[in-house]
């Protein structure tokens, strides 16, 4: 197991903890149960879905790297297919404040970038920030999301968010986690394939600057990042947090990155090179590549 989830593996109830003992055995556990592993483990603790997400969110607390701020917060975003995917906030010493990854970024972004379709309800230990309510507007479930928190009655995005402004006000009709695919050509070595994947399923309906980013450990392991855009602009989660995002629930830490490439498409609005760049500079990674991006 690794060291991260012992305490809060001591905080379960007795059948949780003989049900997930088999999984978190893994050091590389992917912070992610599938549907049938949700479907056994509400049968062996007795609890409906809500009542699970709140039992697993110190698992998804323990994921969060708060180097900044010392506090932990963990989501699990359930999908439509019946898997359930964990979050928590990663904090980058170095690196501007700007660059902080939010836990209901992290679950929906760990959701997204794993092919989830979409989600039915997001689970928090703490309410969401107003930051992290506009980011969740941005999703093809759009105001009908439901929120579920530690003694509160679940009420949708829309009850968080009134008057709300999103895409669907900017005309905008293929939204977050929907499916995209933007037609670039995969070329060089796989890490770059990797990153130009990622640019492919990038969601950018505002400034149409696509762009992906792909980390190689050292082991040979390879986590990837696509650039999610929000209609106000600041919530938007660039691709190397999204790269990050994977890496950290994963079990991995910044001094494994090896490599790392980002993809972007030249003549757009914006880039993402310098931000990336410091960032990664700032966790100890040095050897950061850029590649164009190419239309078929």
């Amino acid at each position: 197991m690794h060291p991260r989830f012992q305490t809060a593996f001591g905080q379960l109830m007795p059948e949780l903890q003989s049900a997930l003992a088999p999984l978190l055995a893994d050091r590389h556990f992917p912070a992610l149960l599938h549907a049938e592993q949700v479907s056994a483990l509400r049968e062996a603790s007795g609890l409906d879905d809500d009542a699970l997400a709140l039992a697993l969110l110190p698992l998804a607390a323990a994921c969060a790297r708060a180097d900044l701020s010392a506090f932990n917060v963990g989501a699990i975003a359930r999908g439509v297919s019946g898997n359930w995917y964990f979050g928590a906030n990663m904090e980058f010493i170095g690196a501007t404040l700007q660059q902080t990854v939010h836990a209901e970024q992290s679950a929906i972004g760990h959701a997204w970038l794993r092919g989830e379709k979409g989600l039915s309800a997001i689970t928090v230990n703490y309410t969401p920030c107003g930051h992290c309510r506009q980011f969740m507007n941005e999703l093809n479930s759009g105001l009908d999301l439901r929120i579920h928190l530690p003694g509160r009655e679940t009420r949708p995005l829309g009850d968080y968010l009134p008057d709300a402004f999103g895409p669907r006000d900017l005309q905008i009709t293929t939204l977050l986690m929907d499916e995209q695919h933007h037609g670039f050509i995969p070329e060089g070595d796989a890490l770059a394939r990797a990153a130009i994947a990622a640019a492919n399923r990038s969601h950018m309906p505002y400034s149409r600057s696509p762009s992906g980013l792909a980390l190689a450990c050292q082991d040979g392991a390879i986590f990837s990042g696509s650039y999610a855009e929000n209609a106000a602009f600041n919530p938007s989660l660039p691709p190397l947090q999204g790269a990050l995002n994977l890496l950290n629930l994963n079990g991995y830490d910044y001094p494994d990155i090896q490599r790392a490439i980002l993809a972007e498409k030249t003549g757009t609005a914006l880039s993402q090179w310098e931000a990336t760049a410091a960032t990664l500079k700032a966790l100890g990674c040095q050897q950061i590549e850029w590649v164009a991006l190419r239309l078929a």
